[in-house]
């Protein structure tokens, strides 16, 4: 806001307004902000969301980790493997045991989704049971 006096000695060229052309752009920027803002913040639809937790991962000797590093090769426990067929073939190996071990899948952080997903769709294609995923603790 801004007010214009004059430096002259004549009382009568003072202007004593105040140029509120500011304030009225700055209240309909905020207007415009709160219209927008409102609707995303107010949820629509009434829906009662699950409580996830995050437990430490119970490692057994019998738990798989199938490792995909950021090229996509393929690691069973360590052990690089050559292809998806051997994946496949080993994951039905192992699903006919009793109890069925769990398969942990270790996903490099810059490696393609893609490469993940075909180790997910190998262990539904062979029927395994426990599908989980390792990753790093987040920050608190």
């Amino acid at each position: 806001m801004g007010m214009s006096v004059s430096s002259g000695d004549d009382d009568s060229d003072l202007n004593s307004t105040i140029n509120t052309t500011p304030l009225v752009d700055i209240m309909l920027v905020v207007l415009i902000i709160f219209l927008i803002t409102v609707p995303v913040v107010v949820h629509t639809v009434p829906v009662e969301l699950p409580k996830a937790s995050n437990v430490p991962t119970q490692t057994k000797p019998e738990n798989i980790v199938i490792g995909v590093d950021k090229d996509g090769d393929l690691y069973w426990n360590s052990l690089r493997i050559a292809d998806q067929g051997v994946l496949l073939q080993k994951l039905k190996e192992i699903a006919v045991l009793s109890p069925q071990p769990e398969i942990h899948i270790r996903g490099d952080l810059r490696g393609r989704y893609e490469n993940v997903g075909r180790v997910v769709l190998a262990c539904q294609r062979a029927s395994i049971r426990k599908v989980g995923f390792i990753t790093e603790p987040g920050q608190k």
